[in-house]
């Protein structure tokens, strides 16, 4: 058993997933939401049409990560809502066609970026949860990685909402982000 191969293949596998680029595998990934409706009841939803890359460090934590959400492909299993999530007193998807997400830094179990959503910019911190890289059967590496947190609606522009004749409103400002994200490395 030569050990020095054994090393420098190693060193080898280390240094060429360094730096490695992944793109997102839509396939088995997904980008979901919930808000609460009534006050009573959560409402699930997410979008079908989405994109990016990320990097990882020596350590295979994400050191960098860039991603586009399509507004048009949001679904909540109701087509008549999803008609008017898209429209100009919500998302209005017809002026601001997406949504961004740029990473800044993780540290630890928390990762920083720029979420830009209906043309407003906001520094958010999202709970980081590093799922691994593996050999991808079919060649080079996949890699995974969950990302969940909180927004207010509101704080980019979305502040459409029925008052109710009980009290409270139709719609949470907060809405709850549930990221999956597989990728398979260029």
């Amino acid at each position: 058993m030569d050990l020095k191969k054994i090393f420098l293949a190693g060193l080898f596998s280390v240094v060429t997933l360094f730096g490695a680029t992944f793109n997102i595998d839509k396939s088995h990934s997904s980008v979901g939401f919930k808000v609460k409706h009534m006050m009573i009841s959560n409402v699930k939803g997410s979008f079908d049409d989405f994109k990016g890359s990320f990097e990882l460090d020596s350590n295979n934590d994400l050191s960098s990560l860039n991603g586009v959400v399509e507004v048009a492909s949001i679904n909540t299993a109701n087509a008549k809502r999803d008609s008017h999530l898209k429209a100009d007193d919500i998302f209005d998807a017809a002026k601001y066609p997406t949504i961004t997400f740029k990473l800044t830094k993780v540290d630890g179990d928390k990762a920083y970026g720029k979420f830009t959503m209906k043309g407003v910019t906001k520094n958010i911190v999202l709970d980081y949860d590093k799922g691994g890289v593996m050999n991808n059967p079919r060649g080079g590496k996949i890699a995974g990685f969950s990302l969940s947190g909180k927004i207010k609606r509101s704080d980019y522009g979305i502040t459409w909402n029925k008052v109710l004749e009980a009290g409270g409103v139709a719609v949470s400002d907060e809405v709850k982000l549930e990221i999956e994200i597989e990728g398979k490395s260029k």
